[in-house]
Order: C-alpha cells, then structure tokens, then sequence
C-alpha cells in the first residue's frame, strides 16, 4: 500500500502537554487538501522513537501512487485490527486505550513499524495495529 503524506506533526502521547492541539490543527490543515471526501483516508503513525510512550510522527494520509511524500507499507506487515465506536465521540481514544493495556498485559506484540488508523467516506473507523 503506498500513502500519500498530506501534513505531519511529531508528538508524544505523555510528555506534549499540546498534543490534542497539534493534532487538531493537523487535521484541519489537511482537510483542505483532501479534495475528494468519498476516499478512505488515513491517520498514519509512524517514525517511533520506542514504544507508544515515546515520541512518533502522526500524519494524515491517502492512498495514492508514487510522488516525493509517499510512504510504501510493506504488505508483508501483520496487522491486529480494532473496530472504533465511530458514534461515541471518544471512541477512537477508547480504542487506543484498550490497545495500550493489551500491549501492558502482554496480549498485544506490537512492531511499532507503521500503524494507522482507516476512516472510511461511511464513518466507519478502523485502527491497524502492526505485530510482531
């Protein structure tokens, strides 16, 4: 799968006391790029420091085909799947936090590669978790 990178910020789930800011503010900028609102569109992160208390990169991205902003997938990637309560407001948070205590108790091995979270042009959201 190759994602075409519209806007990206660099943040910290614990240590960015700004970080719902910056990512609000990113996706902002980015929905006037995104021209075509009946594509899947992505929420990439990426570029990890350690694990999800370290520091990453979050990018709003689409699939496209090949130019200088493009990141490849590997689609030798393994991926754990989880279905977001797309009508609860803090759905996409509720399922990032069930993430983390699977990672905590052991049942999650995360690869900490490329994850993203998949909004679909129905509302449905997915995040896509990569494993080892």
């Amino acid at each position: 799968m190759n994602l075409t990178i519209i806007k990206s910020v660099r943040t910290n789930n614990f240590e960015d006391k700004a970080i719902m800011q910056k990512i609000t503010e990113m996706w902002k900028e980015a929905s006037s790029a995104l021209l075509n609102q009946d594509e899947v569109t992505y929420g990439l992160y990426h570029e990890y420091e350690s694990d999800y208390r370290g520091d990453y990169t979050v990018s709003v991205a689409v699939e496209s085909s090949n130019n200088a902003k493009t990141i490849k997938i590997p689609s030798i990637s393994k991926y754990e799947i989880f279905k977001v309560d797309s009508l609860n407001e803090n759905g996409i948070l509720n399922t990032w936090k069930q993430i983390w205590e699977q990672e905590e108790n052991g049942d999650l091995k995360r690869a900490y590669s490329f994850d993203f979270e998949k909004y679909y042009p129905n509302g449905h959201i997915e995040i896509h978790i990569s494993t080892k």
